[in-house]
């Protein structure tokens, strides 16, 4: 039995309202052509604009405009919505109800939540990877680690779609996190974005598949795709790959969804026939 998915690609700004009504618009349209997982891109909520701690929420403040929105939107469609990444100004709580501390350095986490249909909270990814490079374009260095502090969890969660293992953007760039998604049984990973245009142009596609190919599983990867500002412009081209690295539909730039069905059964015999996990290694 097969489950549809969506991947949604925005152009998101500094206007907060703009960027929620945006997304909603999406998840909407996803909802109506039968998606029941949906993954927003990274920073969907904010992007440009200055610090991030004055839109930072606290983990599981259900008053909070941004996690309000997203559990409003899986309550509302009944679906699965993988929330690309706000800022949250506390560390993850964890099962016992340890952890939760506040930063207290400027800096926010990028994190990652995942909401089931009912609204509920079911899982939370901090980018792992920060995004400390030199391009060749208009803003020529990023320096994320000045705005965010890193996670340093893996993190899987079970959905109606399937087990899915979370990462984000530039996490995108270092295989063994997905080789441990890939141990830990993820089927499917999502890769919420906001890839530049230089980068992007010459290593999106090649990444993403590769990552479905030697891991095995579905890939969703919803980036932003298009010009934030006078330095910022990022790629788009989100996409949906199966296990065999086939894509299975994609969007180039500007606003709108891709949409795919899920069929797992198309990695499990993907991994019947080649069964990797068991000829590893290292």
């Amino acid at each position: 039995m097969s489950s549809k998915a969506a991947v949604l690609q925005m152009i998101s700004t500094a206007s907060v309202d703009d960027n929620l009504e945006a997304a909603a618009r999406l998840i909407s349209e996803a909802a109506h052509a039968g998606a029941e997982l949906v993954l927003l891109p990274e920073n969907f909520a904010v992007l440009e604009g200055g610090p991030l701690v004055p839109f930072a929420e606290q983990e599981g403040d259900k008053q909070a405009p941004l996690q309000s929105f997203l559990a409003g939107q899986s309550r509302t469609h009944q679906l699965t919505v993988v929330g690309g990444t706000i800022p949250l100004i506390s560390r993850p709580i964890s099962g016992d109800g340890a952890g939760g501390e506040l930063l207290n350095d400027g800096r926010v986490r990028p994190a990652c939540l995942v909401f089931d249909q009912t609204g509920q909270l079911t899982a939370r990814y901090d980018k792992m990877h920060l995004f400390d490079v030199k391009v060749d374009d208009k803003q020529a260095q990023y320096s994320e680690s000045r705005s965010f502090e890193p996670g340093d969890e893996l993190v899987t969660v079970a959905t109606s779609v399937g087990k899915l293992g979370l990462s984000v953007c530039y996490d995108l760039r270092f295989p063994e996190l997905y080789r441990k998604l890939f141990r830990a049984g993820a089927e499917l990973v999502t890769v919420p974005s906001a890839f530049t245009k230089t980068t992007g142009q010459a290593h999106w596609e090649t990444l993403l598949r590769a990552r479905a190919i030697e891991n095995q599983c579905f890939v969703l990867a919803a980036n932003q795709g298009g010009v934030h500002s006078a330095t910022r412009e990022t790629w788009g081209h989100s996409m949906i790959i199966d296990p065999w690295g086939s894509i299975l539909d994609s969007i180039a730039d500007g606003e709108g969804i891709a949409l795919a069905e899920i069929d797992l059964s198309v990695s499990r015999k993907v991994r019947a026939n080649m069964p990797i996990i068991d000829h590893l290694k290292l």
